[in-house]
């Protein structure tokens, strides 16, 4: 029984996967990804930059824009240094500690994003129906209670889940199946009951991410109803398209996510490198096209960042 208990402390190391039947080459699958890391990071912070540093964009719309940024941030910082660790120097171990610390962000940031997307997505639908009084529905304290509200709402609903994997004993093989922590991945290598935690995590993720897939498509009916009644078609036209970085936004999250559930569901007979590449892209995909579809669809912020990088030359 003792053993089963020191299986529990911050003594376990466990081993982080790389591309498996792909070793030989991981130098090579590293350009992409650090490319994508890159990209992400820049193109958030640059955002995010443009954003504080321009009065112009001190509107709610872009608020909530530079949570979105502040969140791909978070995600990209959460998985660097183990997934570039693993490609450049072959670094798999992790200590349970940090194991835990790094499942809790990325499902943190992953929640966040979600709920974010959310919040934008009830911008949208004021800005839309009620126009006139956009401006006193979502002031500045309004923006920074709902912000306050999401980090809160990750926090209570992940801190068990991530918690509950220190009850466990882990007495089987220590080898993860990806190049980070993964909360089901962790809960294969228990030799003890592990129903409570299913329980646990499965309502935490229902909570949010389920329920915020629900309330996202449900706004946008709502809206596309409030654009319908419009009689001029150029203003119709006008407010549908300020949703489209919004809708884009989501469909990046979103889609990638049901993907890599069907991958896991229906692919099983798939070459085990295939679960990993898409499990490593799918939370790279949001952070790297995030700033790219705000940039390009959105005047005002590709105006801002032209702005800040011209007067970076000069």
């Amino acid at each position: 029984m003792s053993n089963l208990q020191n299986t529990t402390s911050s003594s376990i190391i466990f081993v982080l996967t790389g591309v498996p039947g792909l070793e030989a080459f991981h130098t090579w699958i590293s350009i992409p990804f650090c490319f994508l890391y890159a990209t992400a990071l820049s193109g958030n912070s640059l955002v995010l930059f443009a954003i504080i540093t321009q009065p112009s964009l001190h509107k709610p719309m872009y608020y909530f824009l530079s949570m979105l940024s502040t969140t791909d941030l978070g995600l990209s910082v959460s998985t660097l240094f183990t997934m570039l660790g693993i490609f450049w120097f072959n670094a798999r171990e992790i200590s349970f500690n940090a194991c835990l610390s790094q499942m809790f962000f990325i499902k943190f940031f992953t929640v966040m994003e979600s709920s974010v997307l959310l919040a934008m997505a009830f911008d949208r639908f004021v800005a839309i129906s009620d126009p006139l009084r956009y401006a006193i529905i979502l002031t500045d304290s309004r923006i920074t209670q709902i912000g306050v509200a999401i980090v809160i709402r990750g926090t209570l609903t992940l801190t068990p889940m991530v918690a509950l994997l220190t009850r466990l004993s882990y007495c089987h093989s220590r080898v993860l199946h990806h190049s980070y922590c993964f909360h089901p991945d962790v809960m294969k290598l228990s030799c003890t009951d592990t129903r409570l935690n299913n329980a646990v995590g499965l309502t935490a993720m229902i909570s949010t991410v389920g329920v915020d897939s629900i309330l996202i498509p449900f706004s946008y009916v709502l809206i596309i109803k409030t654009i319908l009644s419009i009689a001029s078609p150029e203003e119709r036209k006008k407010a549908f398209s300020t949703c489209i970085s919004h809708i884009g936004a989501v469909a990046i999250f979103y889609i990638p996510l049901i993907s890599l559930s069907f991958v896991h569901r229906f692919g099983k007979r798939a070459p085990a490198y295939v679960h990993t590449m898409i499990a490593n892209t799918y939370l790279l995909i949001p952070p790297v096209m995030n700033p790219i579809i705000y940039s390009v669809k959105t005047k005002q912020i590709c105006r801002a960042v032209i702005k800040i990088l011209h007067s970076k030359d000069t």
